[in-house]
């Protein structure tokens, strides 16, 4: 059986956020997390997209692999690879995050997903070498698979009180937002191209 867009018509672009609690909305409602903000500002510009939430507290990079072949079912064309922040907050070893995210990376490649990286920050009482060594880990795999970058998926979030929960750690509905427009600079062009290329 086949069926036949009318002309004109887009069909549903499908994104993944794979993630942790941050994408999850931790504390908050779904509305107010940033996938849903997301889907909300493509739509906004004439997009046919479901960004499909892929967060889950307490996940680590480790966690990748497994989940990745439940959300594949679900047939995404992009994934926001926004995994690693427990990594850092629970001190594991760089390396083995780097080879995790880098499997997810490769399973995502191999089934023509474009893959969007996120970086993350550490504070600097992890020590100077941890943090260093952390935040550059995201930029090494972005630079070696050829990567489109959210350079700091917190940018304007993390650290500043009036963006963030009590507990100083997952954002607030308005820390959401911002973390909405910073993905949403890397990823509309990137929508946009894959819509063209469905016309």
């Amino acid at each position: 059986m086949c069926f036949f867009l009318p002309f004109g018509a887009m069909a549903e672009i499908r994104i993944l956020a794979l993630g942790d609690s941050l994408t999850e909305g931790y504390g908050v409602e779904l509305e107010e997390a940033y996938p849903y903000l997301l889907e909300q500002l493509l739509k906004e510009e004439d997009l046919e997209v479901r960004v499909i939430n892929g967060g889950f507290s307490g996940a680590t990079s480790a966690s990748a692999g497994t989940r990745l072949k439940w959300y594949f079912k679900m047939r995404p064309q992009i994934m926001l690879l926004a995994l690693g922040a427990n990594d850092g907050l629970r001190g594991l070893d760089i390396g083995n995050m780097k080879q995790n995210l880098a499997k997810a990376i490769q399973m995502a490649q191999e089934r023509q997903i474009q893959v969007v990286m996120t970086g993350m920050q550490m504070p600097i009482n992890y020590g100077e070498t941890y943090v260093k060594a952390y935040q550059e880990a995201f930029f090494e795999l972005a630079h070696e698979y050829e990567l489109p970058m959210v350079d700091f998926l917190l940018e304007g979030v993390g650290g500043i009180p009036e963006m963030n929960l009590q507990d100083g750690i997952h954002p607030n509905p308005e820390g959401h937002q911002v973390i909405a427009r910073n993905v949403l600079k890397t990823l509309l062009p990137i929508v946009k191209a894959e819509s063209q290329g469905q016309s």
